[in-house]
């Protein structure tokens, strides 16, 4: 019992710490310093990355550390500044703004067409190779969705990494649901059009999370809205409109 007061006391102090430093921070007027900002894999090296170029050149004496990390890093904890997920955060402290859509599709490299054939979305696949993602950039709506189009394939990849299934599908290991943005780059990979029905591909949506007692801070916030100025300038590699590809499957 003696414990558990001792451990309920600590946690407190830590909190009180942790915010008497977030306040601290949000009342520092430099744009010089650091920021780190947290995301997946795939969004961090293919689109977040490629951005801070461009902020550097503006505003040289910000740093920005990038964290690609699949545990989410906790901004009330102070591991990072900023965040932008896939998944919008419900924590009362955190200021959390959508700003755009990634779309996924369904892709395979012409070899593994060529050798497994047609692909017949009304019996399930059946024949057929799936490359499936445990977490990371996908989420629950895309894994269920391919295993609803899919249903007779069978896996032979499961991967936490976007990157290391975009390789595998490259390399003729299956049928892999991939991010727009990244897959449409690939000359090794086909976008394969798809069935509206049972359900049409989903997208995820991209949030832009801070903590609230940081978010003025001025080279936060420089770095927020730099980021949504690029990924609005993307907005177009990240969710194509589609609706023309699948207008003759």
């Amino acid at each position: 019992m003696a414990g558990e007061d001792v451990r309920k006391q600590a946690e407190r102090v830590e909190e009180e710490a942790l915010t008497l430093e977030r306040q601290v921070i949000g009342r520092d007027k430099r744009l010089a310093g650091l920021v780190r900002v947290t995301s997946s894999e795939t969004i961090g090296s293919s689109l977040i990355a490629p951005c801070f170029g461009a902020l550097h050149l503006q505003h040289p004496d910000t740093m920005i550390e990038l964290l690609p990390n699949l545990r989410e890093l906790s901004l009330s904890m102070r591991e990072a500044d900023i965040a932008v997920r896939i998944h919008q955060p419900e924590q009362h402290d955190l200021v959390v703004r959508r700003i755009g859509t990634v779309a996924f599709g369904l892709y395979a490299s012409p070899d593994y067409l060529e050798r497994h054939g047609e692909l017949d979305f009304s019996g399930g696949l059946s024949g057929h190779h799936l490359i499936t993602q445990l977490e990371g950039i996908q989420d629950a709506t895309q894994t269920d969705w391919l295993a609803e189009l899919a249903p007779r394939a069978a896996i032979s990849l499961q991967t936490s990494s976007h990157a290391a299934a975009m390789a595998a599908a490259l390399h003729g290991g299956g049928l892999a649901s991939l991010t727009r943005y990244r897959a449409d780059r690939e000359d090794g990979l086909v976008r394969i059009e798809v069935p509206p029905l049972p359900s049409p591909i989903p997208a995820a949506a991209l949030w832009l999370v801070v903590h609230k007692d940081n978010r003025e801070t001025p080279r936060i916030r420089v770095a927020l809205d730099h980021i949504t100025k690029w990924v609005k300038n993307e907005s177009q590699n990240l969710n194509p409109i589609y609706s023309i590809d699948q207008s003759s499957a």
